[in-house]
């Protein structure tokens, strides 16, 4: 017989590519104390019960690197669906050329702009990696 499948909960998570006007992603590196700390991930968090990809995107930007934006300027781009050991994650990527604002670490994380054909450089969590190849094949 065979066993069960293990079930994981679903998290949904979204996050955004930042980029500037030199083609370069912003990436963020996970502080100390956080799960994965020390990798380098997209801005963004979680979607919160009752928000939209989109506004929790706004949110988390707000509150961790100071900067504001709106809805349209949010490009849905890829998405990544990938199963840790506790839970499954599916995370939309969204594109964003505009914003309000310098992005700074609000929460103690490091900042990086990266060229795209430079992130592989970059140590990221396995749900991010994927992400990498598609951005450096777009932009």
């Amino acid at each position: 017989m065979t066993p069960p499948p293990v079930t994981r909960p679903t998290v949904l998570v979204a996050a955004v590519a930042l980029v500037d006007i030199d083609g370069r992603v912003l990436l963020a590196e996970r502080p100390p104390g956080k799960a994965m700390a020390g990798l380098w991930e997209f801005p963004g968090g979680k979607v919160a019960a009752g928000e939209t990809p989109e506004q929790a995107l706004i949110r988390e930007l707000r509150e961790e690197l100071a900067i504001d934006t709106v809805s349209s300027c949010l490009a849905p781009f890829t998405f990544a669906s990938h199963s840790y050991e506790a839970f499954h994650l599916l995370m939309p990527l969204y594109l964003c050329r505009k914003w309000e604002g310098t992005p700074r670490g609000m929460e103690g994380q490091r900042l990086a702009w990266v060229l795209p054909n430079r992130m592989r450089d970059y140590p990221m969590p396995p749900a991010d990696k994927p992400l990498v190849a598609m951005l450096r094949d777009f932009l």
